[in-house]
């Protein structure tokens, strides 16, 4: 087993890592930014290293600082977390050449992966169906056009590296099509440093659903069932949950077969996500490879009670997998809320400012993964997530009732939250039916604002 850990990353991914260290034995050390001095992880861990100030560039995005930390701690491995570095194949190949276990699949793997055009082309050779759309980036508006006009509109302008929302846009003709292309590329150059990108036919009325895997390094491999995380808003991900209400036991299985032909394509060891978008008629069609532990892997953890965490450490150390697909069994139900520093009526505009009072709910069936305490002064500098709350019921309706309960419990004075809104989503009559698609919250916003009703 690992001896210390340097834990790359902030926020409550940085404390899930250190708790799951710590129960497996491993010292940890916190690399933080200075606007992160007082930061919960930085208190929990065994030692902490200041990298950098506040920006990101200049700390949590900055190698040769991160490393810096490893080697001055005596680490043998580093934890990427999620975001940041965590899907930077050039960051994975340092830190192999340092000596240093990385966390996560090999540099190889997260360089094909990321690059979304070659992710595809592998994914449809190992017979994972494909959304009909470029085979590899875009050299031009006027060869998006072409490609635009072959699988006809509305399409999808996606980065070819990169993910979380950014960059992607949706254009219903030619003219939309033009005024898009310029805009996603900045944003994806801004945010990834490669303005290259994808165009894929857009599909209305589908569900996003996504496969947890986990792989050793001896070519075993299972896969943990289904999130469904359709509840999004800008292509974030706002409510997530397992399994997922419209998945019946023949199309998991489906669907989990595929995902483990793409891994067995690629050679892939430790914790990973295939995601898909689900049509009505039960079709699912490959999106993308995440290398990383998600945000909502808790879900998976909750109805499968496996802790995945322990087990990217696990197989990063070499060990077997201990488990065969038959021993997965999905118990129960989840639902986890992004409780995140936003202002729902602003459209939900990030706010910042001095945490006066938290209070985290409690009782049964409830989990919170979360870096507050009271008189924290979350940074303005980085991602707005504040908590994850995770409900677990017997079905699906006690898991809702439990998350209405929690978000009514979860007490955060000081700066406005989602929670607010998070609770009209959890009670709107359509999300409790399960009939919903990823345009849904877009839907239930307009009727909020078409009946006046507040957030």
């Amino acid at each position: 087993m690992l001896e210390k850990v340097l834990v790359a990353n902030r926020g409550e991914i940085a404390v899930r890592i250190i708790r799951a260290c710590q129960e497996l034995g491993i010292r940890t050390v916190a690399a933080y930014s200075e606007a992160d001095r007082d930061s919960m992880a930085a208190r929990l861990a065994d030692e902490a290293v200041c990298i950098g100030p506040a920006a990101p560039l200049r700390s949590y995005l900055n190698p040769p600082a991160l490393l810096s930390a490893a080697q001055i701690t005596g680490c043998d491995a580093v934890h990427p977390g999620y975001g940041f570095l965590s899907e930077n194949a050039y960051f994975a190949e340092i830190c192999t050449e340092c000596k240093l276990k990385f966390i996560g699949p090999d540099a190889a793997t997260i360089r094909l992966m990321g690059d979304k055009a070659a992710g595809r082309r592998t994914m449809q050779a190992a017979g994972l169906p494909i959304i009909p759309g470029s085979e590899s980036e875009l050299n031009s508006v006027d060869e998006a056009i072409e490609v635009a006009r072959q699988i006809r509109y509305p399409v999808l302008l996606k980065p070819t590296n990169g993910g979380g929302g950014r960059g992607m846009r949706i254009a219903n003709d030619e003219s939309e099509l033009i005024k898009a292309y310029p805009t996603a590329r900045a944003e994806a150059e801004a945010a990834f440093g490669d303005g290259s990108l994808l165009l894929e036919k857009y599909l209305s009325q589908v569900r996003h659903i996504e496969i947890q895997i986990l792989a050793d390094q001896y070519g075993h491999a299972i896969h943990l069932g289904e999130r469904d995380c359709s509840a999004q808003r800008r292509h974030q991900k706002i409510v997530e949950e397992s399994p997922s209400p419209v998945v019946d036991p023949r199309l998991r299985k489906r669907m989990g077969e595929a995902a483990l032909c793409g891994v067995s394509a690629i050679n892939y060891a430790n914790a990973g996500t295939l995601e898909f978008l689900l049509d009505p008629d039960g079709a699912f069609y490959f999106i993308e490879m995440n290398t990383r532990i998600q945000v909502e892997h808790a879900v998976t953890e909750q109805v499968c009670g496996i802790d995945l965490v322990k087990w990217q450490l696990r197989i990063a150390c070499g060990e077997r997998l201990t488990m065969e697909q038959n021993d997965v069994r999905i118990r129960g139900h989840a639902i986890e809320c992004r409780i995140n520093a936003e202002d729902p009526k602003r459209d939900f505009l990030p706010v910042a400012g001095e945490l006066e009072f938290f209070l985290p709910p409690g009782g049964p069936g409830i989990r919170i993964d979360s870096h507050l305490y009271a008189g924290y002064t979350p940074p303005g500098s980085y991602d707005s997530l504040l908590a994850k709350i995770i409900t677990w019921g017997a079905d699906r309706d006690e898991a809702l009732d439990r998350m209405r309960r929690a978000l009514r419990e979860c007490v955060i004075t000081g700066i406005k939250t989602t929670i607010p809104f998070q609770l009209a989503l959890i009670d709107d009559p359509v999300f409790r039916s399960g009939n919903i698609s990823t345009g849904y919250v877009k839907e239930l916003l307009q009727r909020w604002r078409e009946s006046g009703t507040a957030m």
